[in-house]
């Protein structure tokens, strides 16, 4: 009986326990920029009042890091990070929590 409940804690640790990035915060790409997003028709998004075009390869993360679909978006003007690819695409996109959007971006973001 013991050894099966310290089985089951062990198996269920990596979902109890906070993950690093979650710890000290996510760790944004030094390139990333800072904007104000409305979800939009797939595959295109509004950053900072233009239409910009999701990359194929985009991917959206909610403020708990979790990757939401495009669809599923509702409401304007969340504070996010984002990133482009060589093709100007938008190729990820970080929705901030209010701690995180009232932290700077490094100079020159």
């Amino acid at each position: 009986m013991w050894k099966r409940r310290n089985l089951a804690l062990l198996l269920l640790l990596p979902f109890i326990a906070p993950l690093p990035a979650q710890a000290d915060g996510r760790p944004f790409p030094p390139n990333a920029k800072r904007g104000k997003m409305t979800p939009a028709w797939h595959p295109s998004i509004i950053i900072d009042g233009k239409t910009r075009t999701l990359s194929p390869a985009a991917r959206i993360f909610n403020a708990e890091n979790m990757i939401e679909m495009p669809a599923s978006l509702r409401g304007e003007n969340f504070v996010v990070n984002y990133q482009e690819d060589g093709e100007g695409q938008i190729l990820n996109v970080w929705i901030l929590t209010r701690e995180e959007a009232s932290q700077r971006l490094p100079a020159g973001k």
